[in-house]
């Protein structure tokens, strides 16, 4: 394992001249997978025909494609785009409107983090400082691709989602022995050091070289192709559309959204359904 972990290392610095001296950007792809329980799913009211149909309807859901365009400075992760299948509508459409996300934007030097979201007919645009981890550096590393990778972990405060709140908070009137929800989880993060930019997928930055692999929970993000330097397609601008808003005043009015449609709706049975999101 050592010489394995001085080889990785002596590649690194082999490649790091050659990066540093012709890097202007890159664009990196993504695959997105997330795991989910389909054996608590439902309930026993719920057979295994049925679940396994909803799991099919799912996967295009929880496997996803994007693409992290990307500088020293800047980047702007985005779903790519792709075919609606018949009955399916883009984002989460409620009774009278709709729930959709926009590109990540993300600028290190100037710790600005930008998303335009689409809610209920309004857009608004979700302005703030970078999220920050407390990355702390692993001596674990490996390949992924022709690239080094060098492990990382932090432990992250998890941010449950409106409608999983209302549901664990039924759930917790109807049975007092249901068991409560994890409050922290432990991200685990593979950062290359041979393309020397603080840059990741989603939300994930701050790690000395461009972050490859994030595992956090049910979801894996992984990088399967890297361009550098591409001749076009290296567009990174921040988004400017919208009612300018923080993310704490975001989620505060996604929250009342949330609540407001499931109690109009019976507690949130067929409140929704779920699209592209």
């Amino acid at each position: 394992m050592k010489i394995y972990s001085i080889l990785l290392i002596l590649t690194v610095l082999l490649a790091l001249p050659a990066q540093a001296q012709k890097f202007d950007g890159g664009i990196a792809t993504y695959q997105s997978k997330t795991s989910f329980d389909m054996d608590n799913f439902g309930g026993r009211e719920m057979s295994e025909q049925m679940k396994k149909q909803i799991a099919e309807r799912m996967k295009s859901r929880l496997e996803k494609t994007f693409t992290l365009s990307f500088n020293k400075d800047e980047s702007i992760y985005e779903e790519e785009a792709k075919l609606e299948t018949p009955g399916a509508g883009g984002g989460m459409r409620f009774m009278g409107g709709g729930f959709s996300q926009g590109g990540i934007y993300k600028n290190i030097a100037d710790d600005v983090y930008a998303r335009q979201n689409e809610l209920m007919g309004k857009t608004f645009l979700v302005k703030d400082t970078l999220a920050k981890l407390d990355w702390k550096l692993e001596k674990e590393s490996k390949m992924i691709g022709q690239y080094a990778a060098f492990k990382a972990t932090a432990v992250r405060k998890i941010e449950q989602n409106p409608w999983e709140a209302l549901r664990r908070n039924r759930n917790a009137e109807a049975d007092s022995t249901a068991a409560e929800a994890p409050k922290e989880m432990v991200i685990t993060a593979w950062y290359t050091p041979q393309i020397p930019v603080s840059q990741g997928p989603d939300e994930y930055w701050g790690l000395p070289g461009l972050i490859l692999e994030v595992s956090a929970g049910p979801t894996v993000i992984l990088c399967n192709k890297i361009v550098i330097n591409p001749q076009s397609g290296l567009d990174i601008e921040m988004p400017k559309k919208g009612d300018e808003v923080t993310r704490e005043e975001y989620e505060k009015i996604l929250a009342e959204k949330t609540k407001e449609m499931s109690e109009r709706m019976g507690g949130g049975r067929g409140g929704f359904r779920r699209g592209r999101g």
